[in-house]
């Protein structure tokens, strides 16, 4: 038996006597008893007594109220209409609540999903979050709790009704952000972004991994440019950039008075995110207290500003977090509430190291210096071509700054070469030693870190790799050449070169010199 919805006249009567805190959130959603009867809610689920209490509190706010107790019943009322709330038991006897959400999101791009549960935990609301659901409310539940739920819900539906008004006819929300896909082929780039086009779909929180420099903020702006929040902003934040008291003002706001220079209210980046995404970079540098604070918001979607006694908005935000550190470490060391990083890691996505995927340095460098060209020289100069030898040096490079130091490598020779020259690999001049040894710090952590045997075979795939390109360079990427110098039948030499994905295709937009 399901625990029932708790009962209580303060929840069923919420315009009458609502209880503290209930009201102010209600006045800031703002949501005029014309527009709840226009939201069409649907309520799935197979316990008679909260199915028919969940319909009550809702239907005494004005809202158009469906029920469901049968899981097939349920799929095919949702397959005759679309509805903009949908609550769903996520244990249902006859069909799975998985498989109810995912008919109720197929069925309306802008249709919330809300899964409620007597049996909560962090693998299930995981899973549903992941699945694209809403939020995740477990049983028993108040009615207050319901309907402060369902207001934000219905205010979400709002924005997204907004934001499809204001979409020009035909648009995808794609934009130019494949220009992302045509920045990178390497399977493991590839896999980051499939699964980020397929999250942008959902309102899923998402945490973004990565060294710095790797593209953490390009696939966050791939994410939001295609949902269905892309007409509303982005609004990026680095939580490293900013003292702790200034971090808290820009996030959230302040009230005249709050602290000596706060002349007059001012709204935070949150309440100008709303409708939109924040991108909060380098999460983990964030001070403990505004992570408490910024929990708050992600769970209620209220924002209080700094100095003010009151709620000050309630926010419909979609949340991309990103870090080049490791979260689970900085859990474990306390510098991450954990509670935090569960609710914001949803989808994880690991953005790879430019050394992980030397087969788009190719495609990048030419993309960068093609953009670069023109950009600083004009498109009427014939613009330079990178060598084969040029293509090898950059390939063989460690890049520990990753993408952004090739963007800048890549810049500064576009500004001092002439038009039309074929750039060698003495015309880049922060590469240095194209086959430098890595630094011995690092050598011996991956020592101390992994077995003899995977230590051993790392260490020997390095030495190969630098050793081919290295006399590929010196022998001017001619490949016979190569394997003469390096005293191996070609057959082997193209073998080793297939094993390190030194493939001839990326030197197809290098010019034979």
């Amino acid at each position: 038996m399901h625990a029932p919805i708790a009962r209580d006249e303060t929840a069923v009567t919420l315009r009458s006597g609502p209880p503290a805190g209930a009201s102010s959130l209600t006045d800031l959603i703002s949501i005029s008893e014309a527009v709840r009867q226009s939201v069409r809610v649907l309520v799935i689920d197979d316990e008679r007594t909260l199915r028919e209490s969940c319909a009550s509190v809702l239907g005494a706010e004005g809202y158009h109220v469906t029920t469901s107790g049968r899981g097939g019943e349920a799929l095919e009322t949702l397959k005759r209409r679309a509805f903009d709330i949908v609550l769903i038991d996520l244990y249902m006897a006859e069909v799975p609540g998985i498989e109810l959400l995912k008919a109720a999101l197929a069925t309306y791009r802008d249709t919330i999903a809300i899964v409620i549960t007597g049996k909560p935990s962090v693998e299930s609301s995981l899973e549903v979050l992941r699945a694209g659901a809403w939020d995740y409310l477990p049983k028993p539940f108040t009615g207050t709790q319901l309907q402060i739920l369902i207001g934000r819900a219905a205010h979400a539906v709002v924005v997204a009704r907004e934001t499809r008004a204001q979409e020009p006819p035909g648009h995808t929300g794609a934009n130019t952000s494949d220009r992302v896909m045509a920045l990178g082929t390497a399977p493991l780039f590839r896999q980051a972004i499939e699964l980020a086009r397929k999250v942008a779909a959902t309102d899923a929180s998402v945490f973004i991994t990565g060294e710095s420099g790797a593209g953490k903020e390009l696939v966050a702006q791939f994410i939001h440019a295609h949902s269905r929040r892309h007409i509303r902003p982005i609004v990026a934040v680095n939580c490293a950039a900013l003292p702790e008291s200034l971090l808290e003002s820009e996030m959230f706001g302040h009230v005249k008075g709050a602290f000596t220079g706060a002349v007059r209210d001012k709204s935070g980046l949150l309440e100008m995110a709303n409708g939109g995404t924040l991108f909060l970079d380098e999460l983990i540098e964030m001070a403990a207290p505004i992570q408490a604070k910024l929990l708050r918001v992600i769970q209620d979607g209220v924002v209080r500003r700094v100095g003010s006694e009151t709620t000050d908005a309630v926010v419909n935000v979609r949340f991309i977090a990103a870090t080049n550190r490791d979260p689970e470490q900085a859990v474990r060391a306390g510098a991450l509430r954990k509670d935090l990083y569960y609710r914001l890691r949803v989808v994880p996505i690991h953005v790879p190291a430019l050394r992980e995927r030397p087969e788009d340095i190719p495609l990048l460098a030419n993309h960068f210096l093609e953009c670069f060209w023109k950009a600083h020289r004009g498109a009427n100069l014939p613009a330079p071509k990178l060598t084969k030898a040029a293509i090898w040096a950059l390939r063989a490079y460690a890049w520990p700054g990753n993408v952004r130091e090739l963007q800048n490598v890549i810049e500064h020779a576009a500004v001092l070469l002439e038009p039309g020259a074929k750039v060698r690999p003495e015309d880049i001049p922060f590469l240095g030693d194209t086959a430098q040894p890595e630094p011995e710090a690092a050598a011996d952590s991956a020592l101390a870190d992994d077995g003899y045997y995977v230590a051993r075979e790392s260490l020997l795939a390095k030495f190969d790799r630098r050793f081919l390109t290295k006399v590929v360079i010196r022998a001017g990427g001619n490949l016979s050449k190569a394997a003469r110098m390096a005293r191996l039948d070609r057959t082997t030499f193209y073998r080793l070169m297939e094993r390190y994905q030194l493939h001839r295709d990326s030197l197809a937009n290098a010019t034979d010199e």
